[in-house]
């Protein structure tokens, strides 16, 4: 199961509050502000900062 646009929608990066995005590959989740990606395990976001990898454009 994929996340769901409505949750997408409510999503936003704990770190900045800015809008995150589905990664090409599905796995995870990138700020559109800092560039931190979150991943995603059992189709479950995890938001947290410690959990997230800074990844260039």
């Amino acid at each position: 199961m994929a996340i769901s646009s409505e949750l997408l929608e409510i999503l936003a990066c704990p770190l900045c509050k800015e809008e995150v995005r589905l990664t090409p590959d599905g796995k995870g989740l990138k700020c559109v502000k800092c560039r931190r990606v979150y991943p995603i395990r059992d189709d479950i976001p995890v938001m947290l900062v410690e959990e997230a990898k800074i990844e260039d454009e």
